[in-house]
């Protein structure tokens, strides 16, 4: 299966604005409106107190100051403190009830993205990295909060902003204000021009970034291979030129991004000269424009860019994190192809009956793996998988456990119940699978082994560690059972992490074995004495055995060889040997290879 969007591919982001995808989020806006109403008022009542600090330098500059009022001029710098305080403390509650807003916000989106990725089937994993999920999930949710909950709030403010310096630069003088709105239609023509490319940069940035996460979370994955086949060097230089070809993406848009600051500032700069200029000449030429009015509008013309700046810049920014928008609803949207059908019942207590049926099943469309392949296997039989790597021996088993499911025919339990008809919750409570990779979680021993049964005792616990023989090697560790485990049990030796993992399977009890290259990673002398524990174990269950070791599988009641696309020989081991076959030729073969080894 073809992987989607590999560390090397960048993630295309280059979408057109979609209003359907802020449509969306709103969900998740309306459950934070009271909040984001309270820090609006906040904003306004902040823009509005500080626009008066203009008014307050022409009253001293033309009233104060010319009459030596000093009682005037000390209620104004009451008043000047007052609205510097007033204005403060509306920042800090805003400030306060949007990161509590934009908190909540990342917190909804997360829990619904986490919630939808722990149904998705394992096709969706196989075939992407999982770094780019992880993108998805942090940076990228992280940005999309910030621009719903103050991206939005921003937006209305700098629009109220514009509005009300425009309309205090108009009260104050009209000629003057014009002057300062003339400059808007160029501002605006630089923003056409700049904008696209900014949008562009900032785009290719995000997929570099995406790139390079999506490499580090493989290479800490699988350091390990990495130290063995000593790729060091070669990583290095991936990694190098993975992080060159951010530093170079933000370097390109960060320059792109000061052209509009830049073009902002002189574009200001010019007006208010020009502001001043024209100012002076009316000043000059007997028209009534005090210095104290010249000042206040120095400062509003400072102030009227700002806002316009901003909203050119929050507009890149939507477009931006819609593109992010649509990636985390297109992960939201994944098809839950493994997922209880409607109607499902949950399957009853069963005997153990395994029953495939004209089963039929492809990884990719037109891509048969397995074909037509009908078995029987009777409560508490015990059959062997095997056959060449790729066959489709654990294709089987998911098949089974509903990893995936069926293109064609049904598979039964006890006869009568379909797996596609029961509920899933139902169905794995019911089987036992030992994968062929152990997985471990952080937390202790015992955590990883009650992971089969979260109410399970601690005798409970003991007494699967004992009957896969951990017992002994886990009261060896500093703490026993509560000896800490780190991420995929680094500690612990392959082996050791194989047993914990078999406790945990055996702890739930299941009607169905299956165990996939379960003693792989085993010692020949462990190996023995895990025998005697899975014979008492396989006691009235149906087990269903993928090895390699073909020595491990001699005493199954039936041996299946699976190639071809189906089940080509089945038989007890004598049967198949007598039968001189495929799996004769396997087994003698590997005979002969233990044999030169030893």
């Amino acid at each position: 299966m073809a992987a989607r969007n590999t560390f090397a591919v960048d993630e295309k982001l280059e979408t057109p604005f979609n209003i359907k995808h802020l449509l969306r989020a709103g969900v998740y806006i309306k459950r934070h409106t009271g909040k984001m109403a309270a820090a609006f008022l906040m904003s306004v009542a902040a823009a509005v107190t500080a626009l008066y600090v203009p008014k307050i330098s022409q009253w001293v500059l033309d009233v104060a100051v010319p009459q030596k009022d000093y009682a005037m001029l000390w209620r104004l710098l009451g008043l000047f403190a007052c609205i510097l305080a007033a204005g403060t403390v509306c920042n800090v509650v805003r400030a306060r009830l949007m990161a509590k807003t934009a908190q909540g916000i990342i917190f909804d989106i997360r829990e619904d993205l986490f919630a939808h990725l722990q149904k998705l089937p394992f096709s969706y994993y196989d075939s992407r990295p999982a770094g780019k999920i992880l993108v998805r999930v942090v940076n990228y949710v992280n940005s999309v909060a910030d621009i719903l909950s103050n991206g939005i709030l921003d937006m209305l403010m700098q629009v109220i902003t514009l509005i009300l310096v425009a309309a205090f630069m108009l009260a104050t003088d009209v000629k003057l204000g014009l002057v300062v709105l003339a400059g808007l239609p160029v501002f605006i023509l630089c923003i056409v021009l700049i904008k696209p490319r900014q949008r562009r940069a900032w785009q290719a940035q995000s997929n570099k970034n995406s790139n390079f996460n999506a490499y580090l979370a493989e290479s800490i994955d699988g350091v390990r291979v990495s130290e063995l086949f000593s790729r060091q060097e070669e990583n290095e230089s991936i990694f190098t030129e993975l992080l060159n070809a951010c530093r170079k993406a933000w370097m390109d848009a960060i320059c792109i991004s000061n052209t509009v600051w830049l073009s902002s500032a002189m574009l200001t700069q010019a007006v208010t000269t020009v502001m001043y200029l024209v100012g002076v000449y009316w000043y000059g030429g007997g028209s009534i424009v005090s210095f104290g009015v010249l000042s206040a509008m120095g400062q509003y013309a400072n102030r009227f860019w700002q806002p316009i700046t901003n909203l050119a810049n929050i507009y890149n920014s939507f477009i931006n994190n819609i593109a992010y928008l649509e990636r985390i609803f297109e992960t939201m949207d994944e098809p839950v192809t493994i997922a209880d059908a409607p109607g499902a019942r949950d399957l009853p207590a069963i005997r153990g009956e395994v029953d495939f049926r004209d089963v039929t099943f492809g990884y990719e469309p037109g891509t048969a793996i397995l074909e037509h392949v009908t078995f029987h296997a009777r409560a508490g039989e015990r059959i062997a998988l095997v056959g060449a790597t790729g066959a489709g021996k654990t294709t089987l088993v998911n098949l089974l456990t509903r990893f995936y499911d069926v293109n064609a025919g049904e598979i039964l339990l006890d006869g009568a119940y379909n797996v596609a008809d029961i509920t899933l919750h139902s169905l794995r409570t019911q089987l036992g699978v030992m994968m062929q990779d152990p997985f471990l979680f952080t937390g202790t021993i015992a955590d990883n082994i009650r992971y089969g049964k979260l109410d399970a005792t601690q005798e409970e616990i003991e007494r699967a560690a004992k009957a896969v023989c951990a017992h002994d090697f886990i009261m060896g560790t500093e703490n026993g059972y509560l000896t800490p485990v780190s991420e995929r049990g680094g500690r612990l030796s392959q082996g050791q992490k194989q047993l914990i993992c078999f406790a945990r399977t055996l702890l739930s009890d299941p009607k169905v074995l299956i165990l996939d290259e379960a003693t792989s990673s085993i010692d020949t002398k462990t190996e023995k004495l895990l025998q005697q524990g899975i014979e008492a174990l396989m006691q009235g269950r149906t087990s269903l055995i993928i090895a390699h070791r073909l020595s491990t599988i001699r005493e199954s009641d039936r041996i299946f060889y699976v190639g071809g696309g189906g089940i080509l020989e089945q038989g007890s081991h004598a049967e198949l040997m007598a039968r001189r076959g495929l799996y004769y030729q396997l087994y003698t073969a590997q005979m002969e290879q233990e044999a030169a080894a030893s």
